[in-house]
């Protein structure tokens, strides 16, 4: 069984105008694995709904704790690119589980997001990979504490 926290982030955000005025939405994490014909074998809890530059240092505590307690060995979490490299890092000192942080450069509600890609990579890198904690976006996979996110590029690459 798969635990999946949801954060927030870019993937849930849903944009009122042209302005970029946003809100974080109600997930749709259920609705993106059910179109790629997966409808089990995880359970979903919501932790937050925060846009990655509002999550501190209190939040990452929130989220270590929550992936410590449950029970599950393998554990998605969606996040908002700008800060999970940090979220990640918070979380190395959580053993014994594989732990992968996934987002979206683009809302999930948006036409060409790549939201439908990254929690498919995620969900099969979470199954395959060894303990640890891991960032998947983008067809790679980046070990927390080497990986940052290029905003120029809009990419992750390793540091």
């Amino acid at each position: 069984m798969i635990e999946i926290f949801t954060t927030g982030g870019t993937i849930d955000k849903v944009y009122f105008d042209a302005n970029s005025e946003f809100e974080i939405g109600d997930s749709l994490i259920a609705e993106l694995l059910a179109e790629s014909n997966i409808h089990d074998g995880y359970t979903l809890n919501g932790l937050l709904r925060k846009d990655s530059l509002e999550i501190t240092d209190g939040d990452r505590e929130i989220i270590r704790t929550a992936v410590s307690q449950c029970n599950a060995e393998r554990i998605l979490i969606t996040h908002g690119t700008d800060t999970m490299p940090e979220t990640a890092r918070a979380l190395l000192s959580v053993k014994g589980k594989t732990i992968v942080l996934f987002g979206a450069m683009q809302p999930a509600r948006m036409r060409r997001s790549d939201a439908v890609f990254n929690i498919g990579y995620a969900w099969a890198a979470v199954q395959l990979l060894p303990h640890g904690v891991y960032i998947a976006m983008n067809g790679e996979v980046f070990e927390a504490g080497s990986v940052r996110k290029n905003l120029k590029a809009q990419r992750f690459e390793r540091t």
